[in-house]
């Protein structure tokens, strides 16, 4: 491969956000019939590079300072804008990370594919519309026709993350740029989409550059990776010697990072251990692991799920029959105080609508939630405004989730106010002050504003307001799915550290079987409402007794 040309040439480019260099002096080939992996964290430059080959980094703010970009014998950093614009989607392309801003959410799907094959190549209307229905079955869309019809909001993630796909392959590019096209997506619909670029990069010898900051997905699907690393490439090879034999500590932190699917460390390397070469290595050992649940398993259980259903009614039209859609059925499990329970399965499964029946956020249409021998469901007023306390929240999304008006030290103060916890605000702010760190931020932090923090800290902050009210029992909803592998990692330990310290209780939602292992005493996996199978965490991923879940732990890039 590397004998002929390169396709694409990366030299020594640099590239500056005012007077910060962020990228510098990166240098890397593509070739034909390539995909070459570049891995990395948010921040470390991967897609900022990406953008420029696309002629896409925001204009008046930032500037490349040096260095080349040669695509067909032309430096292209020298195209104008008129160029760029004949070479987006035609000749290199791009799949976005989140489709749904991606796609315009006013026009049809194939409307929006055909735009791109009207803007490129002379078809008429009618021969676009059958290219594109031809594309949706190239992407392996279910029912081709609907979807052409459909608007983004109506159909899946996944659904919309191939619609991408085929927008961005419709004029048969040379290059394909793929950054994150996978993150948020269910682990068995990310392996079905990394599949289906491998097929559609043998069939048409394209040459795909993958971003992403997942080792263990790269090595799924590249030929070569690269790591980035603050701005700067730091270790570049064969997909093979990049696993079995990293020189950088950071490719070495990052493989490291996410937890191991046969043992459990008691404590998760991050990228600062492995630079700092401070990784521990002491495991959970089988006997330990028995110990404790036998500890946990001789008490009464906290919280008890019976017959639980939550039936959703839609109707279509003025003169349609309603129809009923039970996204939770005839659910019932017990969990016990200390224990952190694994809810695993695929979008649409029921597991965030049993969080929120729990929560009594979303009431259950019928069964009972008992939580310290009372039904919760039969609660109102003061008597749930009182369960509150006691029942909390990690969200998926700690931005979204906090007020970003409200320095956090006050969103953090906000629910004690709420619930009267403590005397004064006096009181109250000290132990805020406490609080911001035990999830490892500073008291400089108290008047800050969501903005002016990372991901990952912001997960920190979503984690102090949750614990702040000194909850029994706090539901984990998706809380590590956006986070780079070591941030995910930071968050798990703190978790654990936390659950500790204070006695907490999990229910651990994720899509992402190897960390919900990690994480968890028992695994409850859902299927289209149902309970597949209850078992021991570590007894279901050596012998699951169910196709549905073999899927899912198939479905787990598992590395070199």
């Amino acid at each position: 491969m590397q004998d002929t040309p390169p396709i694409l040439t990366i030299d020594n480019l640099s590239i500056a956000f005012g007077a910060q260099n962020v990228i510098h002096n990166i240098s890397y080939k593509l070739y034909q019939d390539e995909i070459l992996g570049i891995v990395g964290e948010s921040g470390s430059g991967k897609s900022v590079s990406s953008l420029a080959i696309l002629g896409l980094l925001p204009k008046r703010i930032s500037n490349i300072t040096s260095g080349r970009i040669v695509y067909a014998n032309e430096d292209i950093t020298k195209y104008t804008p008129k160029a760029f614009q004949d070479l987006r989607g035609k000749k290199i392309a791009m799949i976005f990370q989140e489709p749904m801003s991606s796609l315009n959410p006013s026009m049809r799907c194939g409307q929006q594919v055909i735009e791109i094959l009207q803007q490129h190549t002379n078809v008429t209307k009618t021969e676009a519309k059958a290219e594109v229905l031809a594309l949706f079955e190239n992407v392996k869309l279910p029912d081709v026709t609907r979807v052409f019809k459909a608007y983004p909001h109506e159909i899946s993630g996944g659904q919309k993350q191939r619609v991408m796909i085929a927008m961005a392959i419709a004029c048969k590019p040379d290059i394909l740029i793929a950054d994150e096209p996978t993150t948020a997506l269910d682990v068995t619909v990310q392996n079905d989409i990394v599949k289906l670029l491998k097929t559609l990069q043998r069939e048409t010898k394209m040459s795909i550059i993958f971003i992403t900051h997942d080792l263990a997905l790269i090595s799924e699907i590249a030929d070569r990776a690269l790591v980035m690393f603050k701005g700067k490439v730091v270790e570049e090879g064969p997909i093979e010697a990049i696993f079995k034999h990293p020189k950088h500590n950071y490719t070495k932190a990052l493989i490291a990072s996410r937890p191991a699917l046969g043992e459990r460390l008691k404590v998760l390397p991050t990228i600062q251990d492995a630079l700092n070469d401070t990784i521990k290595t002491e495991h959970i050992s089988k006997d330990e692991r028995l110990r404790h649940h036998e500890l946990l398993y001789s008490k009464p259980p906290l919280l008890e799920i019976i017959n639980l259903e939550k039936t959703y009614v839609s109707k279509s039209g003025w003169f349609s029959s309603p129809k009923t859609f039970k996204a939770v059925d005839n659910v019932s499990f017990k969990l016990y105080e200390g224990e952190t329970l694994g809810l695993v399965g695929e979008s649409g499964c029921g597991k965030s609508t049993l969080g929120n029946a729990i929560l009594q956020l979303d009431k259950a249409t019928s069964g009972a939630i008992i939580y310290k021998g009372e039904d919760i469901t039969k609660l109102s007023g003061t008597a749930l405004r009182t369960l509150r306390k006691d029942i909390q929240i990690i969200f998926q999304d700690p931005f979204a989730s906090l007020n970003p008006r409200i320095p956090v030290g006050e969103a953090i103060m906000e629910p004690m106010i709420v619930h009267r916890l403590y005397n004064s605000n006096t009181e109250r702010k000290a132990k805020v002050l406490d609080i911001l760190e035990r999830v490892g931020l500073t008291a400089s932090h108290f008047n800050r504003y969501p903005h002016e923090f990372s991901g990952g800290q912001r997960q920190r902050i979503g984690i102090a307001r949750t614990i702040a009210l000194q909850p029994k029992l706090i539901v984990c909803d998706e809380s590590v799915s956006a986070l780079d592998i070591s941030v995910q990692a930071q968050v798990l330990n703190l978790l654990n550290t936390l659950k500790t310290d204070f006695g907490f209780t999990y229910i651990f939602i994720s899509h992402d079987l190897a960390v919900v292992k990690y994480m968890a005493d028992q695994l409850l996996v859902m299927n289209k409402g149902k309970i597949e199978e209850l078992d021991d965490a570590d007894r279901i991923y050596a012998h699951p007794k169910k196709a549905y879940t073999q899927k899912l732990i198939n479905a787990i890039p598992k590395g070199i």
